[in-house]
């Protein structure tokens, strides 16, 4: 089989992490089709935040320079006592940290972060662009592999990536498993900075409040013109059996479990819209997700709970492997995609592990044990990288692997 226009990867997907698999089989001369199921490309959601592992990448994919232009470059990372007020711990994100890791810490708009690896891919000859494609089968067989949309739409071609998240129908291949409820649910918005200038803290900073069962983050987005905020609450009224109502994760049970929380939590909370919310899911790692040309990528892998904020950053690390894969192993995609999960799964699985560690360790409930965590929180520097280098320093060379 050779890579043709007509013969192209296929990527299932076209989120970030399914532009960004994009632009990397490109960067290897190979055509690709993305498919998009929505009537057209687009994001939801609201702020982003992308640690050095992430920037890296965008950094090798050419793209950084218009990122440069609408995103936030934090000084801190900032722990909050939601409850008391007191701030537990922070991060630098300055210069030192640049240089440690080769690239910035950046927040965004998520649906800036999408328009411009769009706006590359539109641009890439190698790149062939396809919406209202939701896609109903995939098989791989003696010609390549052949992928069929629900609107009667059919795709041939020599391998496909599933990019297409948490609700994989690709996964489907490889996994009977199904996405795991936290009992925790999101309320989030980006609100113009004007409205809340006067009752936040330092601009140049973002902010996580933690407390038990709870947490607010907070950063500036879209070159500090819009405020995004994040509010995020276990629900008591979570039963399985009403996972799919409204029933639980209600902005009254968010009134409930903030009160008592120190003016500026309470001020921020009185910003936050109350029509939507979003359920917080993930999965547990599983061993394998490629078969011959077949892999996947991204939150179809190994979507997790976004207490790191590694989502993005490890569909992104997936994208520069991936694409280094490619380049190692030529003509056999097989050993491509094969190198390619040898690699991502223990790494990612390792990550969704942790975060939802982290997410323990933010949200405790005990006295005990948040006193223990302050403690130690309290005694490290803004300069000690310890616990992030595992996650921020993965990208720490442009090419990971040399072909």
């Amino acid at each position: 089989m050779t890579n043709t226009a007509q013969n192209p990867f296929i990527v299932i997907g076209g989120g970030i992490g399914g532009l960004a698999t994009a632009l990397g089989v490109a960067e290897n001369n190979q055509y690709v089709k993305v498919l998009e199921q929505a009537p057209e490309f687009g994001e939801v959601g609201a702020g982003i935040q992308l640690a050095a592992n992430a920037t890296n990448v965008l950094q090798r994919l050419g793209v950084m320079d218009k990122i440069n232009e609408i995103a936030v470059f934090p000084k801190r990372l900032v722990l909050m006592d939601a409850f008391s007020g007191k701030e537990l711990s922070a991060l630098d994100l300055g210069e030192v940290y640049r240089e440690r890791y080769g690239a910035p810490y950046i927040v965004l708009h998520r649906s800036d972060l999408h328009r411009v690896l769009l706006e590359a891919c539109q641009e890439n000859p190698y790149i062939e662009l396809a919406t209202n494609q939701k896609i109903t089968t995939t098989e791989e067989n003696d010609q390549g592999v052949t992928v069929k949309a629900e609107n009667g739409d059919v795709h041939k071609g020599i391998a496909v990536i599933g990019a297409d998240g948490l609700w994989s129908n690709v996964r489907k291949m490889f996994s009977d498993d199904q996405p795991i409820c936290s009992g925790y649910v999101a309320y989030r918005g980006a609100i113009p900075i004007e409205e809340v200038k006067t009752s936040i803290g330092d601009m140049d900073d973002v902010y996580m409040w933690i407390g038990p069962d709870l947490h607010l983050v907070q950063y500036p987005v879209r070159r500090g013109e819009l405020y995004n905020q994040v509010v995020v609450f276990k629900s008591k009224n979570y039963r399985p059996e009403i996972e799919k109502t409204e029933d639980w994760g209600t902005p009254e049970e968010m009134d409930a479990v903030f009160a008592g929380s120190c003016e500026l939590v309470q001020n921020a909370i009185s910003f936050i819209s109350r029509q939507k919310r979003w359920p917080m899911f993930d999965r547990l790692p599983i061993e394998n997700w490629t078969q011959g040309h077949i892999t996947l990528t991204g939150d179809a892998a190994h979507p997790m709970l976004q207490y790191l904020a590694q989502g993005a950053c490890q569909a992104l690390e997936d994208a520069a492997y991936m694409s280094d894969m490619l380049s190692a192993h030529g003509e056999d995609i097989p050993a491509a995609f094969a190198a390619f999960q040898k690699e991502r799964q223990p790494r990612t699985a390792y990550v969704q592990g942790s975060a939802r560690t982290w997410g323990e360790i933010i949200h405790n409930t005990t006295n005990e044990g948040i006193l223990l965590r302050n403690i130690i929180l309290g005694k490290r520097q803004s300069s000690d990288f310890e616990f992030v280098d595992q996650f921020h320093g993965y990208n720490k060379n442009a090419k990971l692997v040399e072909a």
